[in-house]
């Protein structure tokens, strides 16, 4: 198994969990979703206090190789810090929104799991006000926080680049015996 850290963000339906298990898959590297750090999944709608979600990241983060996706940004900028590599996924809206609907109709069908439970209401709010908000509001801020970080971060339209970014670049620095310092684009 290779050792690298790379962290994946995104929007609701901007391709996130999909690339970060298929470079789990690839690679033998270990993912972990942020929504996992901030939910108790024990009981429905259950918050992990911050001190337990912190840890949780801490302990992710003290691993020799991890791939985290999520769409938080304001806790756990220690995770952009201690990356390899930056991902930040900015789709097309529609591409965003379909996948969005996709995920809503699979797991109401109970033909994918959800981490939670999917109304009408989230759908509702998945592509009116959330992702909207994020592409307007969070992801400048996100650009802004992971600025000094330019060097290892790529920002891409779809998890395609990415897995072909991959495909080249993981398995050069596997060879070489550790991760390049500068992101190619």
């Amino acid at each position: 198994m290779i050792e690298i850290r790379i962290r994946i963000i995104g929007g609701c339906g901007s391709g996130k969990s999909y690339t970060a298990k298929e470079l789990s898959k690839r690679y033998s590297i270990p993912y972990f979703e942020t929504d996992n750090f901030v939910w108790d999944r024990t009981a429905p709608n259950l918050r992990n206090t911050p001190e337990v979600r912190d840890a949780l990241l801490a302990e992710t983060t003290a691993l020799n190789s991890w791939i985290i996706e999520g769409v938080h940004y304001k806790w756990g900028s220690e995770s952009f810090r201690q990356a390899d590599y930056i991902v930040v996924i900015r789709p097309n809206r529609v591409v965003q929104d379909l996948r969005v609907v996709r995920r809503f109709v699979k797991t109401r069908l109970s033909l994918e799991q959800g981490n939670y439970s999917q109304t009408f209401k989230n759908l509702y709010e998945m592509l009116f006000e959330w992702n909207r908000k994020y592409e307007r509001v969070d992801m400048p801020r996100i650009m802004e926080l992971t600025e000094e970080y330019a060097g290892k971060r790529m920002i891409v339209q779809n998890n395609q680049e990415i897995l072909r970014w991959s495909s080249s670049n993981i398995h050069l620095a596997e060879a070489a015996g550790g991760v390049p310092t500068q992101v190619e684009r």
